[in-house]
């Protein structure tokens, strides 16, 4: 023991470690101590009732679970004249229609109990839990103590109902730069006194009991609330000659947790939960999970979103991903924490990467390992509440409570379901089909850079150098210069005018596309003077129902011709039948329609031989736009057609698109 710091000394035989419930970096903090120091007990600070069922428990993680232990109906109320008489002789909960039998003896009438003494659930005294949570520094030292085949000893007082302390604290991730005892005298002047009797009864009770321990051990380690440490110390020096009497309790009784909602039960994500759990079965390095978790529920998240949306994903690059996570460090920072909870994660993400990346995220956050099913009963927990199997729900409280949590809401778009999705396949009408106004005008924004651009690539083949005299032109020619610099003469740049007309471009986001994934292939027509006449191929909108009336494709290619002009639909023209492939039909119908001899030619590779052949046979020359020099995110967005049943579908289509 003498290589314990004074500071976590109780006594020459009594370690106490103050730890912060439910983190995982403090749970880390246990089992080093453990594993640096010889102990021959470990006090938990538990009642000796959840011992049997905690431990059994314990030794079926990495599956979770709860301890619960209902508060005790038995009630001394025999000298309360305003007491309710049936709660005196057979407890809290009236007699029901539903008990087996009914007589003299059961409990009473029911038509005999008045109103005013029937059970509110919402009044009945919450039950205490206690949560088999692989991050939880009380658990880790039991599962450790198992392992060493280490004595337990559960010194807390049987309390019913349970009453808890929690404060705001300080993030424990800064146990990786400090040590123990530096970091608990740093919370030392902020830790205030029990408020409430129990608790200062409980740690009186504490002090007793170690005393006990101290007559039969010699090194004995006490894992302590650090909320409770001080004040346990304190009763240690004068513990009481009496203990305080236990209250009388009810069995506690281990339960499953629906996997749902693990995040309730958790002191981390459920996520980063697993993480630990998975290091501790291979053996690797699990002390900067708490950060490194982050950045894999990212990775996680991005992977089961591009397997979600397949070609329709946005495209989540290093540096996206670079973005969100500086964006959640400073969200984090702003709240004064090291390390970010769900909601800071869930909010970057939003900001960063889209609603339907930050739907995966949540889902991955709260996906845990995948356990095989247990023959137990299994329990819904909430924001402190419980739905047992029976349908009952009742209120919660911890009996390791971690540091206090508040519960915000994030607004995402979520995604339908597989019922929604068939009935709005079903009353689909095949004739009416419009697009969405907002995406029109992004696409049209990008067909007038695409313009612009091949407009500049068209004056830069015009481009020549000449002989500076009187001035620069359009600015000094520095390859000529150099080039011709033995006979000490400046070139100048001069541009001609671009004289050239451009009136249609053809974008190729998928090239080569196979006809296979793009079966749905139409020419629209503009709807004001704003739009193009435009035909392309896209993959078929009927399969990816969004909403009501409103269904989602994603193009390969397309054709735009501004101003808008009206020609027949290309996919019916069969002056176009002489070419083979989706892209070639696009360029020839560019070619015949455009009135300018230029046609701009979007893609990610310069169009080969074969391709100005054809623009040659018609006359025509492609201008090449390289796709590289835009956004590739952008141009994902814009690939993104939804496509309404109809323009009533209009006014409340925003409502159900997401936004990629």
């Amino acid at each position: 023991m003498s290589s314990i710091p004074k500071l976590l000394r109780l006594s020459e035989r009594t370690a106490i470690l103050p730890v912060i419930h439910g983190s995982g970096d403090c749970a880390i903090a246990v089992r080093r101590w453990m594993l640096e120091h010889q102990f021959d007990c470990v006090a938990i600070p538990l009642p000796e009732s959840f011992r049997q069922p905690l431990e059994s428990a314990v030794s079926q993680l990495p599956s979770p679970s709860i301890i619960i232990q209902p508060p005790s109906n038995r009630f001394h109320a025999d000298d309360d004249p305003e007491y309710p008489f049936w709660k005196k002789d057979w407890g809290e909960t009236p007699w029901s229609p539903s008990d087996k039998g009914h007589n003299e003896t059961d409990g009473p009438d029911p038509s005999a109990i008045d109103d005013d003494d029937a059970v509110d659930e919402s009044d009945l005294p919450p039950c205490s839990y206690v949560p088999v949570d692989p991050c939880q520094p009380v658990i880790m030292a039991i599962r450790a103590a198992l392992g060493e085949h280490l004595p337990r000893a559960y010194i807390d007082l049987e309390t019913s109902p349970f009453q808890p302390q929690s404060a705001v604290m300080p993030d424990s991730y800064a146990l990786k730069h400090v040590t123990v005892q530096r970091f608990a005298a740093a919370m030392l002047p902020s830790i205030p006194r029990p408020p409430d009797e129990q608790t200062r009864t409980r740690l009186q009770y504490m002090a007793f009991r170690l005393h006990q321990l101290e007559q039969r051990h010699h090194r004995i380690l006490f894992v302590c609330n650090v909320l409770h440490w001080p004040w346990v110390c304190e009763a240690y020096l004068a513990p009481p000659e009496t203990p305080p009497e236990p209250d009388a309790v009810e069995p506690a009784i281990a339960y499953d947790v629906a996997p749902r909602t693990l995040t309730f039960l958790f002191g981390e994500l459920p996520f980063i939960t697993g993480l630990y759990e998975r290091a501790r079965a291979a053996l690797e390095d699990d002390e900067n999970l708490s950060i490194d978790g982050v950045k894999e529920l990212l990775l996680a998240s991005r992977d089961a979103y591009r397997l979600e949306l397949g070609n329709r994903a946005r495209p989540i690059t290093p540096m996206l991903l670079s973005q969100c996570s500086k964006y959640i460090r400073n969200l984090a920072l702003i709240e004064r924490r090291f390390t970010p909870d769900l909601y800071t994660i869930v909010t970057a993400a939003k900001q960063v990467l889209g609603d339907a990346f930050a739907m995966h995220v949540v889902e991955a956050a709260c996906r845990y390992l995948d356990l095989p099913d247990s023959d137990q009963q299994t329990v819904s927990l909430g924001i402190d509440e419980c739905r047992f199997p029976d349908g009952e729900v009742r209120d919660l409280v911890s009996r390791l409570p971690g540091t206090s949590v508040s519960w915000k809401s994030v607004q995402l778009q979520k995604r339908p379901d597989r019922a929604d999705t068939k009935r709005w396949q079903s009353t689909w009408v095949p004739t009416g089909q419009c697009s969405y106004p907002p995406e029109d005008v992004q696409i049209e924004s990008l067909r007038a850079r695409v313009f612009d651009r091949a407009q500049t690539i068209i004056g830069t083949d015009l481009v020549r150098t000449e002989k500076f005299t009187t001035s620069v032109k359009d600015g000094i020619d520095i390859r000529d210069t150099l080039r011709h610099w033995y006979d000490k003469q400046i070139y100048v740049r001069v541009l001609p005018p671009a004289q050239a007309q451009l009136d249609a471009c053809v974008m190729l986001f998928d090239s080569p596309a196979d006809p296979r994934d793009y079966p749905w292939r139409t020419t629209w027509f503009s709807e004001h003077s704003e739009e193009s006449t435009m035909a392309f191929f896209a993959s078929d909108f009927r399969q990816q129902m969004v909403g009501p009336g409103i269904a989602l494709a994603v193009y390969g290619g397309a054709l735009f011709l501004f101003p808008p002009i009206i020609i027949p639909d290309i996919w019916d023209d069969r002056r176009l039948d002489f070419v083979d492939s989706l892209e070639e039909r696009l360029i020839a119908a560019a070619c015949i329609y455009a009135r300018g001899r230029h046609v701009a030619l979007f893609s990610t590779l310069p169009p080969g031989a074969g391709w100005r052949r054809l623009a040659r046979r018609l006359k025509k020359n492609l201008v090449h736009v390289p796709l590289r020099g835009f956004s590739s995110a952008e141009v994902q967005q814009m690939r993104h057609v939804h496509v309404l049943n109809g323009t009533h579908v209009r006014s409340y289509a925003a409502d159900f698109i997401r936004k990629a």
